[in-house]
């Protein structure tokens, strides 16, 4: 095959000396731009187009300089200024490496002088291009063995954003988004003058923290937000990875905004998807050379969500927030278009799409800490509980820091039972509705509902099932309902049966000593902990439920638990007892050691 790359370039010079074995068609036919992948790089390249009884043709020219495309055996002229049309029409992009962002402008611009339009690998979508990566992947410094869709997630990721500056991880809760982008971060390892900056939620810091520490250890950590953060840019540039919150990034933006940031990943979400909330507002001027929202629910309300989530991945995707509203109403039609161009940046998988690289169950630990309001109250409460009871105090105040973690509201309706968990609410306290840990069991709730899953949450005391109902919002059709040792026992199974039948997403709020056997519950696919228990076989019996005999999906299981308190030393002390009894010999629930070290452990920053 000739190389027509070494042809004269214009059809007139080709014309004057026709090459051997070929025609030549005077019929000009019309230009149009391919959009393509050139290894991590986006390429616009010149073609020509025709009709053909009834079928578009393209053919591509030798290159950008020619003015004249191999079709066949025949060679078919361009417009004489197709190459100039082309330079006009890519302004200051590199057509050998064109930004993302202007490819998809070129598409949409139904009016340019050139049209544009993607070859077949261009606008793949991102969890079908993820599966053409192999499923292994060494990650320098990685302490953990990624399951193989995690693997070819991360090796999506890096390739994706080495061409776009940005991308929409939007993987399923269990998945394992933070681990992902833990593996990310250290293919390229962020410098001290150039950090990452993750942006997550109060309830998140500690989970992050915990999770860099244990599989990315090699990254150093910063935490800035309270008193001790810092006063100046430049104490930021002394670490590889700072963690913040979305409210501490508001106030201290002139900070962030410095200098440029080497990543910049948002954790839930769906924090910065209202356009004309100051956080959304702030985030977008942090100067970054790469850009990751990370959320399981890319759109709740309406489209604009998507295009908050995407214009902050990659500025100018869409066009501005009032050509986007112009050209896209709310429609099942306006989603399939917008999403050709946003599927190709979003990273998103549920735990069906790749349940064979997915063990049976799937446990999750999340830390948490308390607020400086619960802290405080925290102390308060075990200062005078001690006070009040010398005797039997060390029982007593446990019991009541258990109730304070749970929710600062609960009140134990007989405190001479120590095994009592019958609770009343008291809305005295001066603490809010909404706690580090209930609002991330709305936000695990939440997307669960978004991906019409099923959820059991356990809970030791019997009103936290209301507190939760009432903090949450949305999703009016979704099932609610509760077991507690309330409940008579015929009524339990009707219970179980109605939330099983329900047509959608569904909680149902469980006691584990009053619902954690005998019941099976296989229709829930999430599991939350949001006691944890002294007892691990109790745990084990209430995981069970869902996780058992004739469930055909994966389970995800949650614990939740506040660090430096009862429910930290109730969870390190129930995996040592789980390991001791392995699984067979009986262990007692507590101890007085347990109970000293609950007392002595005390809620702190990180």
């Amino acid at each position: 095959m000739p190389d027509y790359a070494t042809f004269p370039e214009t059809f007139e010079e080709l014309s004057a000396c026709p090459p051997h074995g070929f025609s030549l068609s005077e019929r000009v036919i019309d230009p149009v731009i391919i959009l393509g992948k050139k290894g991590a790089h986006s390429v616009a390249c010149l073609a020509g187009v025709r009709m053909l009884q009834g079928v578009r043709h393209i053919c591509p020219a030798p290159s950008n300089r020619h003015t004249w495309v191999v079709d066949g055996t025949v060679i078919r002229p361009l417009p004489r200024d197709a190459v100039r049309l082309l330079a006009e029409t890519l302004g200051d992009a590199d057509p050998d490496d064109i930004p993302y962002s202007v490819a998809i402008r070129l598409m949409r611009d139904a009016d340019g002088a050139i049209g544009a339009e993607p070859d077949e690998s261009f606008l793949k979508a991102g969890r079908d291009a993820a599966e053409d990566f192999d499923g292994e992947i060494q990650v320098p410094g990685l302490t953990a063995t990624l399951f193989p869709y995690q693997a070819r997630g991360v090796r999506w990721m890096m390739e994706t954003i080495s061409h776009t500056g940005g991308l929409i991880l939007a993987d399923e809760m269990g998945l394992g988004k933070t681990l992902q982008i833990i593996a990310l971060l250290l293919l390229e390892p962020p410098r001290p003058f150039a950090p990452a900056l993750i942006i997550c939620p109060t309830s998140l810091i500690a989970n992050w923290v915990r999770e860099i520490a244990r599989f990315g250890a090699g990254l150093s950590v910063l935490v800035h937000r309270g008193a001790n953060r810092a006063g100046i840019y430049k104490d930021l540039q002394k670490t590889s990875v700072v963690i913040t919150t979305y409210d501490t990034m508001v106030n201290d933006i002139s900070i962030f905004s410095s200098f440029e940031w080497s990543w910049v990943i948002c954790d839930e979400a769906q924090a910065i998807k209202n356009p004309d909330s100051n956080r959304r507002q702030a985030v977008v001027t942090i100067p970054r050379r790469r850009s990751i929202p990370m959320t399981g629910t890319p759109v709740e309300n309406s489209l604009t969500d998507l295009w908050s989530l995407a214009d902050f991945a990659i500025p100018g995707l869409l066009g501005s927030r009032r050509e986007f509203e112009t050209a896209y109403s709310d429609s099942i039609e306006s989603a399939k278009e917008i999403g050709r161009f946003t599927d190709p940046v979003i990273l998103k998988r549920r735990v069906a799409d790749v349940a064979g690289d997915l063990p049976e169950r799937i446990d999750i630990d999340i830390p948490l800490e308390l607020d400086e309001q619960l802290a405080a109250h925290y102390l308060d409460v075990r200062q005078k509980t001690l006070a009040r009871y010398p005797v039997a105090g060390a029982l007593v105040a446990t019991l009541q820091l258990q109730l304070v973690c749970a929710h600062p509201w609960l009140r134990r309706v007989d405190d001479s039972d120590d095994d009592a968990d019958e609770t009343r609410v008291e809305r005295t306290s001066g603490c809010p509705l909404m706690t580090p840990k209930m609002d991330r069991v709305l936000a695990i709730l939440r997307e669960a509902f978004f991906n019409d899953q099923k959820v059991i949450v356990f809970a030791l005391f019997n009103r936290i099932g209301d507190l939760i109902k009432e903090a949450f919002t949305g999703f009016p059709n979704a099932y609610w309902g509760a077991i507690n040792g309330s409940t008579p026992s015929d009524q339990r199974q009707p219970v179980v049966d109605n939330f099983s039948a329900h047509d959608g997403p569904g909680c149902l709020v469980l006691n584990p000593k009053a619902a954690g056997a005998g019941l099976n519950i296989t229709a829930a696919t999430v599991v939350i902990h949001f006691t944890p228990v002294w007892n691990p076989a109790l745990e084990a019996q209430a995981s069970a439920r869902a996780h058992r005999r004739g469930q055909t999906r994966p389970v995800t299981v949650y614990r939740l638990f506040y660090k430096d308190t009862v429910e930290e030393v109730m969870i390190d002390r129930s995996l040592w007892k789980s390991e001791l009894a392995n699984e067979s010999v009986p262990v007692s629930s507590r101890n007085a050691a347990d109970l000293r070290l609950a007392l002595e452990i005390l809620p702190g920053k990180i």
